[in-house]
């Protein structure tokens, strides 16, 4: 999903438009992206509740997305399905038929894990009524994607600005009221059976034509910001280039960066025991919202770091 904000803020620089069928390449991609995000998190929070039964059933089923994905881009993890101007993997019919195929099984899965979710005793306890977040706190704290929506607040980059052929093949927003961490499990297991809707749709009407759209070799300067919908929440890129074939600033705000505000303002009265739930209940990814903090000992001001400084640090701290 990073791949896709960088290329569309690319592309915009560029004034080049991918052709069709890659846009709706670029949004099955992602949304198989979700399934394997989604599914992960509900093994690693099952894991937090003490429920390691899900989390062995959920990661066993997530397999089967790994494997469709692999099947479609060659990889399991980095997919490298996406270049400037389009992407480099097709989808023929028996690729779609294996999603297809894949997809089936996963809907029967999650009806599982949503019926445990929603039903068990012991589940219940440790999710239901803890870790509130009214809509009101959502606003006030900038909280995105399914963290927000499970608050009832409606945000979603697919709907409010689509990209990609999210327009072609929209999606139906998924919301919870309950703002508490049964209804961040449920929003996430829900919104995955709309993703399995809007696969099919895409399969049964895949567009015809290229993967690519001619790219100038030189990038015009200007700037620009692209975002998406990743599956934590928005993922926002801001691109700037000096009219070169190199970017002269790429800067990320990765969905973790605003959610995890919530985790202090959640964990406020909270039993201890519930905080590692509290802290996983945002999907946070940690690399994601990594920082680096230079200290000058003089105090004397800030200190500026080129490019070439960076990469010289680097190579003498892993010598």
């Amino acid at each position: 999903i990073h791949a896709v904000a960088y290329c569309l803020g690319v592309e915009r620089l560029a004034g080049v438009e991918a052709p069709p069928r890659a846009q709706v390449i670029r949004e099955l991609v992602a949304e198989l992206e979700r399934i394997h995000s989604h599914m992960l998190w509900v093994g690693v929070a099952a894991h937090e509740a003490g429920f390691d039964t899900l989390f062995m059933l959920s990661w066993r089923d997530r397999e089967t997305v790994m494997n469709l994905l692999e099947g479609i881009t060659g990889n399991r993890v980095n997919y490298s399905a996406n270049v400037l101007g389009g992407v480099k993997c097709d989808i023929d019919n028996k690729k779609a038929d294996a999603i297809r195929t894949g997809i089936d099984y996963l809907e029967k899965r999650l009806q599982h894990y949503l019926d445990v979710v929603t039903n068990d005793i012991t589940f219940l306890r440790r999710t239901r009524g803890i870790a509130v977040m009214s809509p009101d706190r959502v606003e006030h704290l900038g909280v995105v994607g399914t963290t927000a929506r499970a608050s009832g607040v409606a945000r979603d980059i697919r709907v409010d600005a689509p990209y990609a052929a999210y327009s072609q093949f929209p999606v139906e927003l998924v919301t919870e009221t309950a703002g508490d961490l049964e209804a961040r499990f449920v929003v996430r297991i829900r919104e995955l059976f709309e993703t399995f809707s809007v696969i099919r749709n895409i399969l049964d009407h895949m567009p015809e034509g290229e993967l690519t759209a001619r790219m100038p070799r030189r990038i015009k300067a200007g700037e620009t910001i692209s975002r998406v919908e990743a599956p934590r929440g928005e993922l926002l890129y801001f691109i700037k280039s000096n009219g070169s074939d190199v970017a002269e600033r790429v800067k990320v705000r990765t969905p973790t960066l605003p959610n995890m505000a919530s985790v202090l303002s959640l964990s406020i009265g909270a039993q201890l025991a519930d905080v590692p739930m509290i802290l996983t209940g945002i999907d946070p990814c940690f690399s994601c919202n990594d920082r680096m903090i230079t200290i000058n000992d003089a105090r004397k001001g800030t200190t500026l770091w080129t490019w070439d400084d960076l990469r010289q640090y680097g190579i003498e701290y892993y010598k």
